[in-house]
């Protein structure tokens, strides 16, 4: 009976370890982060998405910008890092958490904010906007 009881642990010699390129591994990190939102942890939602991980290997590099959203990551990281094991089929993977107080979070705050950045990205918004005599109201 006590030898029923024990869980069994697969040999790591059975588990995957496919190989997975970086777009793979943020569609699943974003798809999770959309999960967990969905379930009302919008803290951790945000959480995973303040930056892009960087993938190098099968070590995942996430940087965040204090010490208390590492915690707070950290408290979760197991559930994630189970996600990306089970949908990209590779047990290997490895999430490392760096701590940069330095880093600027870009977020736009009013429409002109908004504007400006997408006129990085495409600067024929501003042919569109003067064609059409858009206006940016707040």
């Amino acid at each position: 009976m006590e030898a029923s009881t024990k869980s069994y642990v697969k040999p790591s010699s059975v588990l995957p370890t496919e190989e997975f390129n970086e777009t793979d591994m943020r569609l699943h990190w974003n798809k999770y982060a959309e999960r967990l939102g969905q379930k009302g942890l919008k803290i951790m939602e945000s959480i995973l998405l303040i930056n892009d991980p960087v993938l190098n290997g099968t070590r995942i590099t996430y940087e965040l910008p204090n010490e208390g959203s590492k915690l707070e990551f950290e408290s979760q990281m197991f559930g994630l890092l189970g996600h990306l094991k089970g949908h990209l089929h590779n047990h290997d993977i490895t999430i490392e958490v760096i701590v940069n107080e330095q880093a600027e979070t870009k977020r736009t705050y009013n429409n002109q904010d908004r504007y400006n950045r997408f006129l990085e990205i495409n600067p024929n918004i501003e042919l569109l906007r003067s064609t059409f005599g858009l206006d940016l109201k707040d």
